[in-house]
């Protein structure tokens, strides 16, 4: 084992796996601004999901002023889609256009109106619960489920292996530092036996 130096962040010295989503929000003059995010999760067994972000950025200013973002979970084949979010803007500022969003085909949320990507897999509407600033210069936005949507195949069915139901839906995840994989086998974890959570 190498110890790492934490007087620098640690992250850029391993790979992680992280989920790869889309956070979706609104501008003050309404249009669409969507960013990739990787630092996202569920934040317990409840209907509870939040992620990273920068106040620096559009989206953290969005969010606080509408108190509502969507997520959208894109599939494989929307990687480049996923890429152009993260371009930068042209302009200074955080309001400042994003052209590359031009590529993405987004639609509203049917409950709280927030933007998501056309033909993700898993889409969830959130309003926020709150923000909790001082993770260095980042911040954690945590956000209640109001609500959700999966595509029919993406659904997990009592009448389906899980390892099936994958392998036939590969999910896009993100490796954290600067590359992706996707994901198309898996296998059931081997709780002991009176395992419960």
């Amino acid at each position: 084992m190498i110890e790492l130096d934490l007087s620098q962040p640690i992250w850029a010295k391993f790979f992680l796996v992280s989920p790869l989503v889309l956070i979706g929000t609104h501008h003050a003059d309404g249009t669409v601004d969507m960013a990739p995010k990787h630092l996202a999760l569920p934040l317990s067994w409840e209907n509870f999901f939040g992620f990273v972000c920068s106040p620096e950025h559009a989206t953290y200013r969005n969010i606080q002023r509408d108190g509502r973002f969507g997520v959208s979970f894109p599939r494989p084949s929307q990687l480049l889609q996923t890429s152009l979010a993260a371009a930068p803007r042209c302009g200074d500022g955080p309001e400042a256009p994003k052209p590359s969003l031009a590529a993405l085909t987004t639609q509203e949320g049917s409950t709280l109106g927030c933007p998501l990507l056309q033909g993700a897999y898993l889409y969830l509407e959130c309003e926020l619960d709150r923000i909790v600033d001082g993770f260095g210069p980042n911040s954690l936005i945590a956000g209640v489920v109001r609500h959700a949507e999966v595509d029919d195949i993406a659904l997990r069915r009592a009448q389906q292996d899980d390892h099936d139901a994958i392998a036939h839906d590969p999910m896009l995840v993100y490796l954290q530092p600067g590359r992706f994989a996707i994901l198309y086998e898996s296998h059931a974890f081997p709780f002991p036996k009176g395992f419960h959570r």
